[in-house]
């Protein structure tokens, strides 16, 4: 089988592979579609924990369930279905175990015509997508979903800023809180994802790149509610001074750095909190298809791409004009 495997530091390529072979415990899953995150591609920098060279990358997948390890799964086969790419997050809702990893590394992942996962790591596909939607679901949804309603404990009426839309998780997080009806308000540094995102039915938007804050918060009664970031840095006091009294930063990442300065001030008298959040438990992983199948919600996806093509799409991943998931059909 074809398999994008991580040869060494900032090296990947395609090779051929055995066919995974089925144990107890195990299913075999025939991959239709898979998508790129950018945790993938930190991988590929060798700038993630855990590294392996030799493994199978990716984390999100979508395909056809092939054969099981144990009888008593056998009605698992034929089945449609999207995985979990959740490994020992345990059994703490609210946290990961400290032996907690995910799909496709340090263990094979659905870079590839095949995987063998555990049957527990098994669901359904939501009937109203198909497989490529589906594939674009898993990491970037469950991150969302989390950071959303777990942590942001959002609400219908409540004001929420997106930071950062058109990457993965702020696309679903965008999604998400529509489907709620929240008020949904986005920033980004492309002019071009502003307009898609008031297209597709935004309060409001800015260009961070322009404007340090949201530059009209009368329009939103008084500033947000929540705040759903990535990036953290310098920008986060920009967020503190847009927050009603009560109001939560819930971040998921920090790709620029820790800021110089944070404004405690202003948190401990407005009553601010500043919460972390990853991708979420195997509850959490259940409860997103949920909300997904409720709300008949399809991904935003970018492009869809034939396999062969992977190795050459990791760097679309960062390009600015890039709204939604990169997905390969297998």
């Amino acid at each position: 089988m074809k398999a994008l495997v991580l040869k060494e530091a900032g090296k990947i390529g395609l090779v051929e592979l055995p066919k995974p072979l089925v144990s107890n415990g195990k299913a075999l899953v025939r991959i239709k579609a898979a998508a790129l995150n950018r945790r993938d591609d930190w991988i590929r920098e060798g700038k993630y924990p855990n590294i392996k060279f030799g493994v199978t990358m990716g984390s999100d997948g979508a395909g056809v369930v092939e054969a099981v390890g144990d009888e008593k799964d056998q009605p698992w086969v034929g089945q449609e279905v999207v995985i979990n790419p959740n490994i020992d997050w345990g059994s703490d809702l609210d946290v990961q175990s400290n032996k907690y990893t995910i799909l496709g590394m340090p263990v094979d992942g659905t870079f590839a015509e095949y995987v063998s996962v555990p049957v527990d790591r098994l669901h359904r596909k939501p009937q109203h997508l198909d497989f490529l939607e589906a594939a674009a679901l898993p990491l970037g949804g469950l991150t969302a979903h989390r950071a959303l309603f777990r942590r942001g404990e959002l609400k219908s009426g409540q004001n929420v800023l997106i930071s950062g839309f058109g990457g993965g998780v702020a696309q679903f997080a965008f999604l998400f809180a529509q489907a709620v009806d929240a008020n949904v308000y986005v920033s980004s540094g492309s002019d071009d994802k502003i307009d898609k995102a008031l297209k597709l039915g935004a309060k409001g938007a800015y260009n961070y790149k322009k404007q340090a804050t949201y530059p009209d918060l009368w329009k939103t009664k008084g500033g947000f509610d929540l705040v759903i970031d990535s990036a953290g840095g310098d920008q986060l006091n920009n967020f503190i001074q847009a927050l009603k009294p009560k109001g939560k930063i819930v971040f998921y990442g920090a790709t620029n750095g820790l800021p110089a300065k944070l404004d405690m001030y202003r948190m401990f008298w407005n009553q601010l909190s500043l919460l972390g959040s990853t991708m979420g438990s195997d509850h959490d992983f259940s409860e997103m298809l949920a909300f997904v199948s409720k709300h008949q919600i399809r991904p935003l996806v970018d492009s869809i791409r034939p396999f062969s093509k992977i190795v050459e799409s990791f760097p679309d991943i960062t390009k600015p004009n890039k709204v939604g998931k990169i997905v390969f059909q297998i």
